[in-house]
């Protein structure tokens, strides 16, 4: 970037949130009014910022909503607080008008302020507590205060102010549309003019009668006119101009938040700071369509910067706008007029125009694909309103364009998947090849091969005869279909919903054949697949696909040595044995299991012995003499990498199993601190060999500080608990040949009570089948080859089951007791509560001092023991809970 020129700020207009408003500050009721009359934006985000996940508006009977209300306490207090603030504001404000000598009409205050109560209880379950409060709020103080004052004109004016509030700026702002307000400023004055009308007249039958036809639409007249100032609001426009534009280059300038008139030479700024950087730009014009309603200036500025383009640039940067992108109509009117658009509402909103609908076939509001930058901006809005066979055409035209090509297939196969349903279908899907990498939309290709793998499952499926093949294929797409479900965040947006409509139409096909295919006849004990204590291996090794993932991704052309750490019992061991199979044929993969060195009594020798023989089984190079490396141990052991790197053609890792037995070593004397540096420079010898450690702890988490040296050396990757898909995954495909199935019910329930864990997820399954052999082979009892919720329970409640599970049981028990102090009295105050504890009253439960119970719970947290949800503290784990309760006697 130029030095001369200054940098461009990257906007903050959200409102600065530090705490939940108070029922008992009045300086946050003053806030509250604030917002709602000019930063209505404020509200949203604080109900995000401080409210629940969940909504209001998604509940459905009104039992439903109170029961809402009374587990949500932020949007409950906000809906106290705007109740208040519609009695008090109106209240207080006819009081001063009595004392100045103005007339008022309590009747009219409180039919004013019911009419507020109704409109924002309405607007509240339709639309969310927040457009509930705005509107509320605002049309309780409005109609409150002009209904106590008088009628006529006035009463008129505030008819449309309150038009102009719950059809313009409100709605608007609390649905995130940001596009919906200048549209209903244009259109909507003629149409509040005639409904002004009506309302007046029908407020007040003897205004009609008195004052004459005349009058009554001179009401009318003031209320459309009200209406329009309320939509538009221009003082609002004209007290923020001159402060705008003398804070240009201030990253916390002041913006107007409720006028859509757009404030001058902004969309100039606009198109220069995306001229000059363009994802801060971006960056600024989400927080302009989140907290202002400047949406016209964006429009322009975008429009003119996509028009000028590269147009090897132009897919990549149309593709970053549509991520993230708050409101979407931005990527439409990349491609349709807005002008147009907003002259087309206009005339529609007229409902006696003449020759009307001539006049609007004038207009051209149809997506234009004339251009490079209006084709690439139609293909994704098409994707993204999930009409891919319309993007697949805008595509077409840029394919030329880098991306283009990708971009084209893309949308011709998500044109296949939107046109399939049923299993015939979906078996005969014939789709064009993907492309190669690199790629734009790398997460889609992910998701799309996993439905290509579901369409040849579903070809199984349809075509095999053996009922235990077709069955295996059903589990298989059903659990592919299940992983795409279970993570909808990392695809893009544009096609998203696509992708995931696609997913659960084809998940519902197969449902309904898994009875028919379900029903398998076996004559003979069903052999065990799952596999407890050992490690996992061969076509037994599944739903780590996210870890072998990781190690790809860092072994590229020179190998990157890396650290797999985790609790007791998470499958580090099976991952390293499965690494040689998984990273390809020219990485090979020496284990070393460093358990089985012993106390290594001849010294640094006898280890290098044991890591030696080894590398040579792996790399068929014999090993140098036992003799040489007690007596020369670096000397010997570098020597002979050298001749290994010389000898082979790819890569070699060295994995080091248990690594914490290397600090034991050096703690007992036994070799040299200095054995860690020696490590180091043997990763710098070659790019060709690499270090796997895998063990409890990250090398942060070491005590000593000789690990240092491999700080900058190792990649650090976290084994934590199986996902709900992969869990799914492990349960009902452990291998090829497992007839047994599965309820969903049933693959929850596990998944609720082993958290994901993979030993006790192998275990609850091993001890299922013996369940199923016992049952139909011992005790000659027929059932279903497939495992219900209540056969889950049958197994948990069995005392064996923690009698076999105790290696992990203790093992992470006797962790809790390393490290930071406190963790098993953690452990035994949590282990009676199955929702948690707050911070609070477990300080107090078990008597630790802050600081303390900080860095306790911290280590719990870090070794996946302890999970923290909405300030609550609990076990993560629910049989390790009830392990800790039923042993340690956790109830006091």
């Amino acid at each position: 970037m130029n030095q001369n020129h200054p940098p461009i700020p990257r906007l903050d207009l959200a409102p600065k949130l530090k705490r939940p408003l108070s029922l008992w500050n009045p300086l946050d009721y003053l806030r509250l009014l604030y917002w709602v009359f000019f930063f209505p934006q404020a509200v949203r985000r604080y109900e995000y910022t401080f409210g629940s996940e969940s909504r209001l508006e998604d509940t459905k009977t009104w039992r439903e909503k109170w029961e809402w209300l009374r587990q949500n306490s932020v949007q409950r207090q906000l809906i106290l607080q705007a109740l208040v603030l519609m009695f008090a504001i109106p209240v207080g404000l006819s009081r001063l008008s009595e004392e100045i000598g103005i007339s008022i009409d309590w009747r009219g205050v409180a039919l004013g302020v019911a009419l507020g109560v109704a409109f924002g209880m309405g607007s509240g379950v339709e639309f969310g507590v927040e457009s509930g409060v705005v509107l509320g709020v605002e049309s309780g103080v409005v109609l409150g205060v002009a209904f106590g004052m008088a009628s006529g004109v006035v009463l008129g004016v505030a008819l449309g102010i309150v038009l102009g509030m719950a059809s313009g700026i409100p709605s608007s702002v609390v649905s995130g549309v940001a596009f919906g307000v200048p549209s209903r400023v244009v259109s909507g004055a003629a149409s509040d003019v005639v409904l002004g009308v009506m309302l007046s007249a029908a407020s007040n039958v003897e205004s009609v009668v008195a004052l004459g036809v005349e009058s009554v639409v001179a009401l009318g007249v003031a209320s459309g006119v009200a209406s329009g100032v309320a939509r538009i609001r221009p003082e609002n426009w004209l007290f923020a101009v001159p402060f705008t534009l003398l804070q240009r280059q201030h990253q916390n300038r002041q913006f107007p938040h409720i006028t859509p008139l757009p404030i001058p030479y902004l969309s100039s700024q606009i198109a220069h700071w995306l001229r000059r950087d363009w994802e801060t730009g971006l960056h600024n014009i989400n927080q302009l369509l989140l907290f202002t309603l400047q949406f016209i200036p964006v429009v322009q500025a975008v429009n003119r910067v996509l028009a000028e383009t590269p147009k090897d640039q132009l897919i990549y940067r149309v593709a970053q706008l549509s991520e993230d992108l708050y409101d979407w109509n931005l990527v439409r009117f990349a491609s349709v007029s807005l002008g147009e658009a907003m002259k087309s509402r206009a005339v529609q909103s007229f409902s006696f125009i003449p020759w009307k609908q001539q006049i609007q076939d004038r207009f051209q509001i149809e997506i234009s694909l004339n251009t490079p930058a209006r084709a690439s901006a139609a293909g994704f809005w098409y994707l993204h309103e999930q009409e891919p066979d319309k993007a697949t055409e805008a595509f077409a035209i840029v394919r030329d364009l880098l991306y283009g090509e990708e971009m084209f297939a893309l949308a011709k196969i998500l044109t296949g998947f939107h046109q399939t349903a049923e299993l015939a279908e979906i078996a005969s899907l014939k789709l064009p090849p993907s492309p190669t990498s690199p790629r734009l939309r790398e997460n889609t290709w992910q998701a799309i091969a996993s439905l290509r793998r579901v369409i040849a499952d579903v070809q199984v499926v349809q075509n095999s005869v053996s009922r235990s093949a077709r069955s295996l294929a059903l589990n298989r797409s059903l659990g592919e279909l299940e992983t795409i479900l279970d993570t909808p965040d990392i695809l893009p947006e544009a096609e998203r919903n696509l992708i995931i409509q696609t997913a659960k139409k084809w998940q519902e096909s197969l449902l309904q054949v898994t009875g028919k295919i379900g029903d398998i006849s076996i004559t003979k004990a069903v052999t065990n697949p799952y596999v407890i204590g050992d490690p996992v291996q061969g076509n037994l090794f599944v739903g780590r696909e996210d870890i072998i993932r990781q190690l790809k991704d860092v072994q590229g052309n020179n190998l990157q040595s890396v650290a797999l750490y985790g609790h007791r019992r998470m499958g580090k061991t099976s991952i390293l044995l499965n690494a040689t199979n998984c990273l390809g044929a020219k990485v090979q993969v020496a284990y070393v299991n460093l358990l089985r060195v012993g106390d290594c009594s001849e010294g640094v020798g006898e280890l290098l012995i044991f890591i030696t023989d080894a590398i040579a089984k792996t790399v068929k190079i014999a090993p140098p003499a036992d003799r040489d490396l007690l007596n020369l141990p670096y000397l010997t052991f570098g020597r002979y990498i050298e001749q290994v790197v010389a000898n082979i053609d790819g890569g070699l890792i060295v994995a080091l199993d248990e690594f914490e037995k290397i600090e034991e070593l050096i703690k007992a004397g036994k070799i040299n601190r200095d054995f860690i540096g020696f490590l180091r420079g043997i990763l710098q010898m070659s790019s060709k060999v690499a270090l796997a450690f895998a063990g409890l702890h990250t090398l942060h988490e070491m005590t000593s500080d000789y690990f240092n040296p491999l700080f900058a050396s190792i990649i650090p990757i976290r084994v934590g608990f199986l996902s709900l898909g992969a869990t799914r995954q492990v349960l009902a495909n452990p291998d090829d040949d497992f007839i047994l199935d599965y309820k969903p019910e049933a693959l929850d329930r596990i998944y609720e009570l082993t958290h994901g864990q993979p030993y006790l997820t192998q275990l609850v399954g091993f001890l299922l089948v013996r369940l199923y052999n016992d049952r139909v082979f011992e005790m000659g009892r027929p059932r279903d080859p497939m495992f219900t919720v209540e056969d889950v329970e049958t197994v948990i409640n069995d005392p064996e089951f923690f009698t076999r599970g105790r290696y992990y049981f203790t093992g992470v028990w006797g962790q809790a007791a390393e490290g930071a102090p406190g963790q098993q009295e953690i452990l035994t105050a949590l282990a009676p509560h199955l929702q948690g504890m707050n911070f609070d009253r477990l300080s107090t439960e078990i008597g630790m001092d802050e600081t303390s119970l900080q860095e306790a719970l911290k280590t719990l947290e870090r070794h996946d023991v302890v999970k923290e949800i909405n300030g609550c503290y609990c076990i993560a784990v629910e049989l390790f809970r009830r392990w800790v309760q039923m042993s340690l006697g956790g109830s006091h």
